[in-house]
């Protein structure tokens, strides 16, 4: 069992705790990638996301059967995202075709970063489903993942790096 904010104990195995435990690892992952990368306004926008991950993570750490005062997430914040992505895309090539993670270890942590993002966003409509979850949160986390695409896009043009097509099997 673990605690709450706000006194309530749950079971470690809870899928509030699967939730906001999964913000906790992409918040790691995304200290390791900040650490392995240096892209002019990119660490700046990574660490505003990772203090918007602790506003989620304490979100989605309180009782919700009590009236917590948590920080708050914005549409602002979802818009730094977005404008972030616009400002990358005018700058790289369009997407023609699938394309495989890695080519270098700051594109390969963008891509982890945006699979866990994606199992975050999966836990937290899990959650939602058994208590109301701030529809901000999983707008967020769908942004972010598609940000960490585009990022990892941007590192690999950024370092020179060939991105690789998915080539399907030819029956």
């Amino acid at each position: 069992m673990t605690g709450l904010f706000g006194g309530a104990r749950v079971s470690k195995d809870d899928i509030r705790i699967e939730a906001y435990g999964t913000l906790d690892e992409l918040n790691s992952f995304i200290g390791a990638l900040i650490s392995s990368m240096d892209i002019e306004g990119q660490n700046e926008i990574l660490i505003e996301v990772q203090n918007r991950l602790f506003t989620i993570g304490s979100n989605l750490a309180s009782d919700p059967s009590r009236d917590m005062i948590t920080p708050d997430l914005t549409e602002a914040d979802i818009k730094i995202l977005e404008d972030a992505m616009d400002n990358m895309n005018e700058n790289i090539e369009p997407l023609r075709a699938f394309i495989l993670p890695g080519g270098s270890l700051a594109v390969g942590l963008c891509h982890q970063c945006r699979t866990i993002c994606r199992r975050a966003e999966r836990r937290v409509v899990s959650l939602n489903n058994v208590s109301s979850v701030d529809n901000l949160i999983g707008k967020y986390l769908n942004r972010l993942s598609d940000y960490l695409f585009v990022l990892g896009r941007m590192i690999a043009k950024s370092q020179g790096v060939k991105e690789v097509n998915w080539e399907p099997r030819k029956t």
